[in-house]
C-alpha cells in the first residue's frame, strides 16, 4: 500500500488553553501520511489518479486558521474528520501535531499527539 507523506507543515494557530496561548498564539507543526494504493490507481501518470498533497495542505491551512481549540487533540481529530470527509478515497489519514510553546516545566522540544482514521464505509 501506498503512503503519501507531507511532513513539517507549519501553522500559527491560536490554540490552547491558556488565554495567553489564545490570544498570542503559537506554532504548531504537522506531519500528515495518507494510505492510498498509489501501485494500483496512478497508471497514467495524471494527477487526477492520485490524492492532491496541495489539496490536502489547502484544506488543512483552511480548517487550522479558523478553527481555535483548547485542546491540540481536540484540533486533531476535527482536522481529521475534515481531511477524510474532503478526501473518501484514501485508505487512512495519519495526523501528527507538534505543540513547541507548551506552558510547563521541564526541558522538552515539544508536545506530540497523533490520531488515526479510515473514511466511513457507507
Amino acid at each position: 500500500m501506498g503512503m503519501i507523506r507531507i511532513n513539517n507543515l507549519r501553522f500559527h494557530t491560536f490554540n490552547g488553553v491558556l488565554p495567553e496561548e489564545r490570544r498570542n498564539g503559537q506554532q504548531l507543526a504537522l506531519d500528515i501520511a495518507i494510505k492510498y494504493p498509489i501501485e494500483t490507481r496512478v497508471t497514467h501518470d495524471d494527477v487526477h489518479e492520485t490524492i492532491n498533497y496541495a489539496e490536502v495542505r489547502n484544506v488543512t491551512e483552511q480548517f487550522i486558521t479558523t478553527h481555535s481549540y483548547q485542546l491540540i487533540e481536540s484540533l486533531a481529530n476535527h482536522l481529521l474528520e475534515t481531511l477524510l470527509a474532503a478526501f473518501p478515497t484514501v485508505e487512512s489519514i495519519n495526523i501528527k501535531v507538534r505543540k513547541y510553546s507548551v506552558p510547563m516545566p521541564g526541558i522538552f522540544d515539544n508536545v506530540e499527539i497523533e490520531v488515526e482514521g479510515a473514511p466511513d464505509a457507507n
